[in-house]
């Protein structure tokens, strides 16, 4: 057969599946693709404040534990309030808690901006505007959380939460690195003015996004431009918003049922015990390597800025493989920070820098893993009309561990030094999560073991039908276990 005789090459078809597990898929959606260039703009202004707010602190007040107190007054919302923070994002609608907290937000940080340019900030308006940035942040931090999953198709809300990840990196860098040309040419209230914006530019977005409502993606409707979802098929009419599911009304008991429910979801509570174990004993690098680096290693500030840097770029890498999972479980957040658990123990026998340098990369990348794969299944478990409590629960005890973590640290520090406590933190975490993987496959297996039993008693001994007109007797008569259940849905693995 001459080449001209042979037949056309037929492509082969795309497959549905190709490009799903792409880290960057959340981004195939325009409104996804919206907020996510606000959050970037959000994080940058927030990065810029964070990194002049306590060194103005502390010039206001001169006094190290005023500092320290401003910084408690602005987490105790978080720890007090966390709960009906939460109620009132499932009770009022997403978009709008959200726009309104944003602008809030904005609001404190343009009358802290006015204060320092006209040298008006004192310890009062200072504690005062910490407070209300605190209450503020308990109903804004899962309201912004949900609304943006709510624009992706549930397979991609990993994908949205590892590129929130990503963003807030990013913006990390950026802010830090904008602070100081915009405080060395403006002064001070300049970081905290560009903050202001930043949180304007969000509250400018919100009301142009629409929920995620199946379809191709989002585009501009109407003469409003909102994004608002379309058919796959690409028609000239674009589908209408979806119906709002039923919301309960704002009350002191919403918040004690999401604390009910909560308590008594198994994977949310193993994720609590896990995340809040590697918080306390295996996340401040801030302050373990730290005083290794300059201590033991003697290094210099520049040395552990290398280490930072290593440090950031592991967790923004680990981000963006979290982005490939479709759907990660608790067991999968366990071992990844058993894993990085012991790289962090091997680090502090580290006898110089380099060394330490190549176990950071990889310690960082597993427990950015892990920390989005915690949040995929914090943000995706609950059924939606509970998300919002759940995230309030979730900030509670966060604001807890958050507190009570460096000191506890600390203590350790002063007690076995800073290669003991990298050593002794990450063989505590690997303990308590391998512990806590044993208990659960013992109880696991206990009760797969008594529900077969249960299921054998009662089912073992039934009457076997006998000829009309004849006497009928009992007999017995195994019965089929194959076509019996082997293991209810309630007693699956966690995860």
């Amino acid at each position: 057969m001459t080449s001209s005789s042979r037949p056309p090459l037929i492509p082969r078809p795309r497959s549905p599946e190709r490009g799903t597990r792409t880290p960057w898929r959340s981004l195939r959606h325009r409104a996804m693709r919206w907020w996510s260039a606000a959050n970037l703009v959000s994080n940058v202004g927030t990065w810029m404040q964070l990194t002049v707010q306590n060194l103005l602190v502390l010039h206001i007040t001169g006094s190290a534990a005023t500092t320290g107190l401003s910084l408690a007054v602005q987490a105790a919302p978080g720890l007090l309030m966390g709960l009906f923070g939460g109620a009132v994002v499932d009770a009022w609608p997403r978009r709008l808690t959200a726009a309104v907290s944003q602008a809030v937000l904005g609001l404190v940080a343009f009358v802290t901006a006015a204060l320092v340019a006209f040298d008006l900030l004192n310890v009062a308006s200072l504690m005062a505007l910490a407070a209300v940035t605190g209450l503020v942040a308990t109903v804004d931090a899962p309201a912004c959380a949900l609304l943006g999953n709510d624009l992706v198709p549930p397979s991609d809300v990993p994908s949205a939460i590892a590129l929130g990840s990503v963003v807030s990196s990013a913006g990390r860098l950026i802010g830090v690195a904008c602070a100081g040309v915009a405080v060395g040419a403006l002064g001070t209230a300049a970081a905290y003015a560009a903050n202001g914006l930043s949180f304007l530019c969000v509250t400018a977005v919100i009301p142009f996004l629409r929920p995620y409502a199946g379809g191709g993606g989002l585009r501009p409707y109407g003469g409003g431009g909102g994004l608002r979802p379309h058919a796959a098929g690409g028609g000239a009419t674009a589908a209408p918003d979806p119906p709002a599911p039923r919301r309960e009304r704002f009350s002191g008991a919403g918040a004690r049922d999401g604390l009910a429910f909560f308590a008594g979801r198994p994977r949310l509570v193993a994720l609590t015990v896990i995340t809040a174990v590697s918080a306390v004993f295996g996340r401040n690098y801030g302050l373990t390597l730290a005083v290794l680096v300059t201590g033991p290693l003697a290094g210099s500030s520049q040395d552990f800025g290398a280490v930072a840097t290593v440090l950031a770029v592991g967790g923004i890498a680990g981000a963006v493989l979290a982005g490939r999972m479709r759907r990660p479980s608790v067991r999968t957040v366990g071992a990844l920070a058993a894993a990085g658990a012991l790289l962090q123990a091997v680090a502090g026998l580290s006898p110089g820098l380099v060394p330490l340098l190549v176990l950071v990369a990889p310690m960082a990348v597993v427990e950015s893993v892990s920390d989005t794969a915690g949040a995929t299944v914090l943000q995706t478990d609950p059924p939606p009309g509970m998300r919002g409590r759940v995230l309030g629960v979730w900030r509670t005890a966060q604001t807890a561990w958050g507190l009570a973590g460096p000191p506890l640290l600390g203590l350790l520090m002063e007690w076995a030094g800073p290669r003991g406590a990298l050593v002794a933190g990450g063989l505590i975490i690997a303990a308590v999560i391998g512990a806590g993987t044993l208990v659960h496959a013992r109880r696991t297996a206990f009760r797969r073991t008594a529900f077969r039993r249960t299921a054998f008693r009662r089912t073992a001994f039934r009457r076997v039908p006998a000829p009309p007109g004849d006497v009928v007797p009992v007999e017995t008569a195994a019965v089929d276990r194959a076509a019996k259940p082997v293991l209810s849905e309630d007693l699956s693995p966690i995860g």
